[in-house]
Formats: structure tokens, C-alpha cells, sequence
């Protein structure tokens, strides 16, 4: 290595020093480089191993690197969901002197997939649909946070499954902006429009390239982030009037929000000068109700709606088994012990790549409840599993990067057979 290198990171991890950043990204060793389905971008990206880890290297001028680090160092900050930012290296140059660009080092999202890598055929409207919906989600969050992202697209965009959903999470930052005291409606307003029209071209050039099923609507599919946009928006931040008899819909809102996934910090409750009409404006904290509550009691870190039916299936088991007035946190540990793990365990060893653990058992429920129904009785877990991993789990495409243990909190030696045991009239949810 020649020249002087500098690495700006919070934490340096020693074996960056280890890759050969005195060669174009676009020269790197086979042996470096790990091959894993990209999105489009207008600098070159590749994906490199580091410490038994995939991290994506991309080629920029070192003003742009050293902002979007900051950016999406602050964003993490704020819990916007985002690819973590490793570091930035500049004072590039190839073992002759000659400079080469710097680059930005972000940390490979796992189990995450560019829009393009999410379909094995033709894009069909409802996954279409599905991206859009979690994009209008991500956006709402990072303009709830006061960013004018300015390149707002299913590119810049990387998916993560969620229970028969998918989660958004923003990739690039470049043209990011933060306003701390907050979005204007025009600024709101020309970010959804740069979504729209950026949608819209990505669905077409896909169209071009037979890549569409041939009932999907690029023009529709791209309205959609606008409707779903401002039903979010109006949800989330609107004010509403009622008469005073009518308090239960304070409630319904919070519960509306909730199943959004969004906790409330405060209400602000007006009354008028009659005291008939009571006027609501709810003031929410980030997205995350249900994440919080299950990592809370089971120690789970998932998405949001892998985190719902899992809670779901939980509280299932906690009516079934102790009802409502057992403890919330001892029916957790237990429903833990004697349902999710086991069944993550249970999963081959090569298998553990395809998927995360959450949706594998969000997956599951779904299998197991279909095979109830087709052979009109219940289905005892150990069976549900195996018919699960061989007819379904098997054929899937591996969306991890490497192997590794599906969670470190399963220690606790309880087999399927021994859970379907404990199980006794309980009945998964789903």
C-alpha cells in the first residue's frame, strides 16, 4: 500500500487496513469481492468480506463521503432505519502515486435484498404494491425526523421481508438534508413528487425489460406512494374534533396509531368554550410499539410486523395457559422456551441463510394453519415444522450473507417433540 491513507470510522476495525484500497474498486480480487444482487447506482459499489462480515464499498469524492457518513450517523442516531456507516478512506492511490476516489463503507444489511432481487420471474402488482406501501412508511419516518431526503426511489431503498410485508430502509444519504426544526409542507411535498416520478421510471424500465407481470400498472403502482403517504401523514399527525360524548375516540385513536406501529409520547386535549367539542392532536414517538414490547419481554430484536404476530401467537399462549392474570413477562420466558426456540433449533443448519428466525416463524404459523385446514385436524408442531423445512424452507433462495447462529438467547434444551408435549389443547395463533 502506498501513499498515505486515511480512515475516518468510530470504530476501526484493524482488518480494513487488510483490503487492497490501492487498486480500483473495480479491479479487486475475486477473493476480496462477495457476490450479492445490488440495486442501480450512479457510483460503483461492490461488496467486500471483513471480519467474517459483508460490508458495501462505494466509489465517490471524498466531500460526498465524509457528508453521507455524517448522515447516516446522525439518522442511526435518531433511529431512522438505515445501513450503518463504517467509515470513510481517502488519500487513495495506486502503488505508482496516482490517486484513486475515496469511498464510503457502509455495513451489508442482512437479510435485506434490492427491489430488483425480491422477485425470481416478473414483479407482480402486489409485491409492486407492498414495496411502495413500506417506502411511503420509511418516508414518513425520516420527514418525521425533519430530512428532505431529495432521491427518494425503490434504488436507494433496501427490503427486508416482514411477515407477508417488507421493511424499508434508506441505503443512500447523499442528497439528504436535515432540518431540525422540521419539513415544510413544499419540502414534504417535493420529496413524494421525486418518489413518484422515480418510481414510476424504475417500473418502466422494468416493463421494458419483460421483468413486470403484464397486469401491473407502473403509473398506478407509483400513485400509490401518494395516497399511502398522506393516509400515514393525516394518521400520524392530524388533529380531529368530536363531541365530548364521543371520548372513546380518543381511544381508538391511540389504538389506530398503535396498529401502525406507533407509540404515543402525548395527547394535547382541547375543550371549547362550551365544553361540547373536544379536539385531539396526538404527538407519536418513532415507529417500533410492538419491536419494543416483544424485545422487552422476550429479548427478540425483529421488524414491526414480524414483532405483531409474534405477539400475537404470545398472548395467544399467555390466555391459553395462565389467562390474564398471569405474569406477562413469566408467560413471555416460557412462550419462548416452549414455542420460538425450539422451533428455530429446529431448522438444519443449512438452511439457517434463507431467512430470519422471526419470519421463518411467522412462515410457519401461515404453514401450519394451511395444513390444518386442508386435512381438517390439528396439526402437532413437531409435523408442522418438518412439512414446513421440506416443502417450503428448502426451495427458498438464502437472503443472508453468511451462516451463523439464528439468535444467542436459545440455550434452553427443549426439543419439538417436548414442546408439542407442553403444548397439549393450545393451538397457535395465526
Amino acid at each position: 500500500m502506498s501513499g498515505s491513507l486515511n480512515i475516518t470510522s468510530a470504530t476501526v476495525d484493524p482488518a480494513l487496513l487488510d483490503l487492497p484500497w490501492h487498486l480500483p474498486l473495480d479491479a479487486w480480487p475475486n477473493e476480496n469481492i462477495a457476490s450479492l444482487p445490488k440495486g442501480i447506482s450512479r457510483h460503483l459499489v461492490r461488496f467486500a468480506h471483513l471480519s467474517g462480515r459483508v460490508i458495501a464499498i462505494k466509489e465517490t469524492t471524498s466531500e460526498m463521503a465524509r457528508s453521507e457518513y455524517e448522515m447516516l450517523r446522525t439518522l442511526q442516531g435518531l433511529e431512522i432505519p438505515c445501513v450503518e456507516p463504517v467509515a470513510v478512506i481517502t488519500n487513495r492511490t495506486t502503488e505508482d502515486g496516482d490517486p484513486l476516489n475515496s469511498v464510503l463503507v457502509t455495513r451489508h444489511l442482512r437479510f435485506s435484498l434490492p427491489y430488483r432481487a425480491l422477485y425470481s420471474q416478473a414483479l407482480r402488482p402486489e409485491t409492486a404494491t407492498r414495496l411502495v406501501d413500506a417506502l411511503a412508511l420509511l418516508l414518513v419516518r425520516v420527514h418525521m425526523a425533519g430530512l428532505f431526503w431529495g432521491d427518494v426511489s425503490l434504488s436507494n431503498t433496501l427490503f427486508r421481508r416482514d411477515a407477508g410485508a417488507f421493511a424499508a430502509y434508506l441505503v443512500d444519504a447523499e442528497t439528504g438534508q436535515l432540518y431540525p426544526g422540521g419539513l415544510s409542507n413544499g419540502q414534504r411535498e417535493n420529496d413524494l413528487e421525486i418518489a413518484r416520478v422515480n418510481i414510476a421510471g424504475e417500473l418502466m424500465d422494468l416493463e421494458a425489460g419483460g421483468r413486470v407481470a403484464d397486469e401491473l400498472d407502473p403509473i398506478r403502482v407509483s400513485n400509490g406512494i401518494v395516497a399511502a403517504y398522506r393516509l400515514l401523514w393525516k394518521e400520524l399527525t392530524g388533529s380531529e374534533s368530536f363531541a365530548s360524548a364521543e371520548r372513546w375516540r380518543i381511544t381508538e385513536r391511540v389504538e389506530r396509531l398503535n396498529n401502525l406501529g406507533f407509540d404515543i409520547e402525548e395527547l394535547a386535549i382541547k375543550t371549547d368554550s362550551s365544553g361540547t367539542t373536544v379536539r385531539i392532536q396526538p404527538k407519536v414517538v418513532d415507529a417500533g410499539h410492538h419491536q419494543r414490547r416483544l424485545l422487552r419481554l422476550t429479548g427478540l430484536d425483529t421488524q414491526e410486523n414480524q414483532a405483531r404476530r409474534l405477539l400475537n401467537d404470545l398472548d395467544s399462549y399467555r390466555a391459553t395457559h395462565g389467562g390474564e392474570a398471569a405474569d406477562e413477562e413469566m408467560m413471555a420466558h416460557e412462550w419462548l422456551v416452549r414455542v420460538f426456540e425450539p422451533v428455530v433449533r429446529a431448522i438444519p443448519a443449512d438452511l439457517k441463510g434463507k431467512l430470519e428466525p422471526a419470519e421463518v416463524f411467522h412462515q410457519l404459523l401461515d404453514h401450519r394453519w394451511y395444513m390444518a385446514q386442508n386435512e381438517s385436524r390439528a396439526i402437532p408442531l413437531a409435523e408442522a415444522v418438518s412439512s414446513y423445512v421440506q416443502d417450503v424452507l428448502r426451495h427458498r433462495r438464502d437472503e443472508a450473507t453468511m451462516l451463523g447462529p439464528a439468535t444467542g438467547a436459545i440455550t434452553v434444551p427443549i426439543s419439538i417433540a417436548e414442546a408439542d408435549e407442553e403444548e397439549a389443547d393450545w393451538r397457535l395463533n395465526v
